[in-house]
């Protein structure tokens, strides 16, 4: 085994949506340094999504466009692949929140989050699916990752109803996803991203150390916290783990035990 290769994106082409900043650009950075030739990255706002791109170097390209509907989601996919072949990594990582009281939720705040969360990742993938299956074979798969969140996986304090509800349903989605994508040799899996600095997570980004209270590691994620897990799900490392949802969250979802909690056994 050459260990030197586990962990190489060396020559891939990536896609990160929602690239252009928090855990998109995190992930856009790590796939830069593993060695991808080529990374484009996503946003609606173009001077956003430009800056980015300028700041992470001449391997990452950028995208600017609405991916919330279905013709921009098209429109992605026509300006890919007029420029590639193939793509190696798609990480479908663009997502919005919407909170609100339980009696004033808007049906707004369903239907907007629900598209870009959900529906979105599956029909980007549709749409990618041709130049998906360019870039994959047996020996080295094509591989898509949704990023879902801890909230999909275990209840939060805040009136989240339908963002908690739609990163529920990427889990489930990436299983879907998966069972049927490894037949033409595309590997799905899923992370599922804590406490993390972003536009999303202001209060890790304004507060960490106030955030960092509630997690068993005692401290919010890091770019190489996230970094790393994307590498590994997107290299060679990562080619048997199908249909997986990953928790990278300092210990949030599995085996938090309170600092008060009883035990029954009395000690």
């Amino acid at each position: 085994m050459d260990f030197t290769k586990l962990f190489s994106l060396e020559g891939r082409v990536a896609v990160v949506t929602g690239g252009s900043r928090g855990i998109g650009e995190m992930i856009a950075e790590g796939f830069i340094a593993a060695g991808c030739a080529r990374v484009y990255i996503t946003a609606r706002k173009v001077s956003v999504v430009e800056e980015t791109a300028a700041r992470l170097g001449e391997r990452c390209i950028a995208i600017a466009g609405d991916i919330s509907n279905l013709a921009g989601i098209e429109q992605l996919a026509a300006d890919l692949a007029t420029r590639e072949g193939k793509i190696d990594i798609l990480v479908n990582n663009a997502g919005v929140a919407w909170g609100a009281n339980f009696e004033d939720f808007p049906e707004v705040g369903w239907d907007k989050v629900m598209d870009l969360n959900v529906k979105t990742p599956f029909f980007l993938t549709q749409k990618l699916h041709g130049l998906l299956m360019a870039a994959a074979d047996r020996g080295q798969p094509a591989k898509v990752i949704n990023i879902a969140s801890v909230d999909g996986m275990r209840l939060n304090p805040w009136e989240t109803y339908s963002y908690q509800a739609s990163k529920a349903a990427v889990i489930q989605l990436t299983r879907r996803m998966a069972a049927r994508l490894i037949r033409d040799n595309i590997v799905v899996s899923c992370i599922c991203p804590g406490a993390f600095p972003s536009e999303m997570n202001k209060a890790a980004a304004k507060n960490p150390e106030g955030s960092a209270k509630g997690i068993p590691s005692k401290r919010i994620g890091t770019i190489e916290d996230m970094a790393g897990g994307a590498i590994f799900l997107a290299s060679r490392a990562g080619d048997y783990v199908v249909g997986t949802p990953l928790p990278i969250d300092g210990g949030i979802v599995n085996g938090w035990i309170p600092d008060n909690a009883i035990d029954p056994s009395g000690h």
